[in-house]
């Protein structure tokens, strides 16, 4: 069974006065349908995969409003969606992660800003930026200025994050330009409440359809010579047209300095996304309390672009200074704010990027340094406090150091990189390859994003280059005709999907390319939280499959069947699990003198997706008393040798280490703890490299039947004389 977000849903349906408690992103998922979106469309992602997941869901019930929902191959066809809204008066939504996906829908953004819209247009972005993040560390501010789109950086607070959602949309409408809602990690995950309003029937949707196309107007299209009045109509009117919404409905916010010593000589200006972590800093120098009143006045920026001069000349006219807190580089904000002072001869300092790290994420003790200089330089007698809060992190950092120092000795503490789950499919490919490896000398690997980018990571440490989802099969184009060896790219059947059939697949066959492609078949978009695709197992397979605990094979040879429509000539569909055979395969793959492409397809389900289909109909079984069998794997202590290349070839974390019960022995042993899935790699991995024999499968039987248990009574007399003294 998939996740079930039923709760989610349930939250969707509140209505006026209801109070809805919740996440940041199930909050904007909400605000949405009570701002009459006609259309959401999107591609999943952390951190805003769970409003397209929950939308796809509640479809039943967004059918009753007359939402259209649509999961999209990728962002650019997400983006290319919001071209309803050119012509007609269609609120559409989409989301992303960016910076990567706004990467991919960049071309469709850019030719949907150069025309305009009609309706609302509100491009939902988690912006995945900081030490939380998976992907390179870049912004979304360049896109918006390059093209001409609004972006908003809300205040992580659910109430305000909504009303921006409903502002979007009609700011989108008044200015004629597509808007960027970014949400960073922090804002998708906090919790909190706000008043919830009814959900909206948009006026025209799939219960409300147009009768007739719009009348033909050349200006709303993206081509030439229409294009150089677009250049100017964003500057001449659309620019101003935000500008005026963004004052009329104070969309952002002055917070004035308050209390008996407050101050109005110096101020902050800051990213609407950064307020709840700096009104924690200011915290520590006593300059803020818990509910956000300060002493010092803060100017938030919740829309981030276009910035408004005259807001921006009335906060700095007369002031000291001005520190400007802005998250990443390059500094967008602050050359912008520069610029303005200059033009307008206004003397204040402007602080920014010279007092806080250009890079990096912005948390309460990064902020705290710079707040520091700045306060020592302007304030002075306001520093104290939050000097003493600094030094003691410091102090508290250094003595858990050395406390670690003194455990450990001379030895480092090891890396904890993330890795593949337990039982992951994609584990004995990689032991496979190592094997192959040994074979024909070493490979070149072409890596991709998805699951199988842990095998960069020990003990596989594979994958020389990542250059974006679905493109590792193009990324070795350049290199392949320059290497004695084939070099071998490897995808996921989520990339393969998004973007490796048409940038990959098609070119090399285009090319005549001698090419080596390994596409893991795990049935989901596993990395993103295992989301069908169009070559998800059939719901009557999954079935089927539950009832024998097994993982679903073979049963949608939708990838196969397309790369044969396209030409491929050399196929071959291993299951992963099969160790020694996926070795073969791949000998072959890289010895054959078939000078095309190759593609080995390697096929295993994924392994959270099985567990959560089969531990509830376990858990029935159970339940009902009906006999259950679970395998699990261990090692023969006699037999261990202590070689360990068992884990080396592995990286399973339920394969690991313990001391030697042999006190004539000074290796440790091998051992699978707690946790074991009983996937088999272990064992096929022993016979594909030829180990020691150590490895053991047993079988434990829950509600065994009669037979069973009078056979096990009868032979414990006989197992416990065997045993040694």
């Amino acid at each position: 069974m998939e996740v079930s977000f039923a709760t989610e849903i349930e939250s969707l349906r509140l209505g006026q006065g209801d109070t809805f408690h919740g996440e940041g992103i199930l909050a904007i998922t909400k605000a949405l349908l009570q701002s009459g979106v006609s259309y959401v469309g999107g591609y999943q992602g952390a951190p805003v995969s769970h409003l397209l997941d929950v939308m796809v869901q509640a479809k039943p019930y967004l059918d009753t409003l007359g939402v259209h929902v649509e999961a999209c191959a990728n962002e650019a066809s997400a983006a290319a969606m919001l071209g309803a809204s050119i012509h007609y008066p269609l609120r559409g939504a989409v989301t992303w992660k960016s910076i990567v996906g706004t990467n991919v829908a960049a071309d469709a953004l850019s030719n949907l800003a150069s025309p305009g819209v009609v309706g609302g247009t509100l491009v939902v972005v988690g912006e995945d930026y900081g030490e939380g993040a998976s992907v390179i560390q870049e912004r979304t501010h360049a896109y918006a200025l390059k093209s001409g789109m609004c972006l908003l950086d809300p205040r992580p607070n659910l109430q305000r994050m909504v009303d921006m959602v409903e502002h979007g949309f009609a700011l989108s409408e008044a200015s004629n330009m597509p808007v960027l809602l970014d949400l960073r990690i922090r804002a998708c995950h906090v919790r909190g409440s706000f008043v919830a309003r009814d959900n909206r029937k948009p006026a025209i949707s799939n219960q409300a359809l147009l009768n007739e196309p719009a009348v033909f107007d050349y200006m709303k299209l993206s081509h030439p010579p229409v294009t150089f009045r677009h250049e100017k109509l964003k500057h001449e009117q659309r620019i101003p047209a935000a500008r005026r919404y963004i004052v009329e409905h104070s969309l952002n916010e002055l917070m004035p300095a308050s209390g008996a010593d407050a101050t109005e000589r110096i101020g902050l200006i800051l990213q609407g996304g950064l307020y709840n972590t700096l009104i924690r800093t200011l915290q520590q120098f006593g300059l803020a309390d818990a509910f956000g009143a300060t002493r010092l006045p803060m100017l938030v920026l919740n829309v981030v672009s276009p910035l408004v001069p005259e807001q921006i000349k009335n906060f700095c006219q007369g002031k000291d200074a001005v520190l400007l807190l802005e998250e990443g580089q390059p500094d967008y904000i602050e050359q912008e704010i520069a610029t303005l002072l200059r033009r307008a001869d206004i003397q204040t300092p402007l602080h920014g990027k010279d007092m806080l790290p250009m890079g990096g994420e912005y948390t309460a003790e990064v902020m705290a340094q710079g707040l520091l200089s700045f306060l020592k330089r302007y304030a002075p007698d306001l520093s104290a406090q939050e000097a003493d809060w600094l030094q003691t992190n410091t102090q508290r950092r250094q003595a858990v150091a050395a406390t670690v120092g003194d455990a450990l000795g001379s030895a480092a503490l090891p890396a904890r990189p993330p890795g593949f789950c337990i039982g992951c499919p994609e584990r004995p490919v990689f032991s496979a390859l190592k094997l192959a490896q040994a074979q024909v000398g070493d490979l070149h690997v072409s890596a991709d994003i998805g699951c199988h980018a842990f095998a960069t990571f020990e003990p596989f440490s594979m994958g020389h280059s990542i250059l974006g989802y679905g493109m590792s099969l193009a990324s070795r184009a350049g290199l392949s005709p320059l290497m004695a060896r084939r070099p071998l790219a490897i995808m996921g059947d989520g990339g393969f999907w998004h973007n490796g059939l048409l940038t990959g697949v098609q070119s090399a066959l285009f090319n005549g390319d001698d090419a080596v492609l390994l596409i893991f078949k795990n049935g989901y978009t596993s990395a993103t939280g295992t989301q069908d695709i169009i070559s998800t197992p059939a719901d009557a397979a999954k079935a089927l499959a539950a009832d024998k605990q097994a993982s679903v094979v073979h049963t949608n040879q939708t990838i196969e069947r397309t790369l044969q429509g396209l030409g491929v000539q050399w196929m071959r569909t291993v299951h992963t699990y099969e160790v020694a055979h996926m070795r073969e395969v791949l000998v072959e793959a890289f010895s054959t003198e078939f000078a095309g492409l190759k593609v080995i397809v390697a096929e295993g389900e994924c392994q959270l997706e099985r567990q959560r289909r089969i531990k509830p109909w376990i858990a029935s079984l159970l339940k009902t008393g009906q006999r259950v069998v679970r395998v699990k794997y261990g090692v023969d202590e006699d037999v261990c040798n202590g070689d360990h290349a068992c884990i080396r070839l592995s990286g399973c974390p339920t394969l690991t280490l313990k001391d030697n019960p042999d006190p004539l022995k000074v290796d440790p042993v091998a051992t699978v703890i707690d946790g074991c899935v009983g996937c088999g790699l272990c064992g096929e991995n022993a016979h594909a490299a030829t180990l020691c024999p150590s490895f053991y499968r047993a079988e434990v039987v829950q509600h065994p039947r009669w037979h069973e248990r009078l056979r096990a009574a009868l032979g414990a007399p006989l197992r416990r004389w065997l045993q040694p003294a």
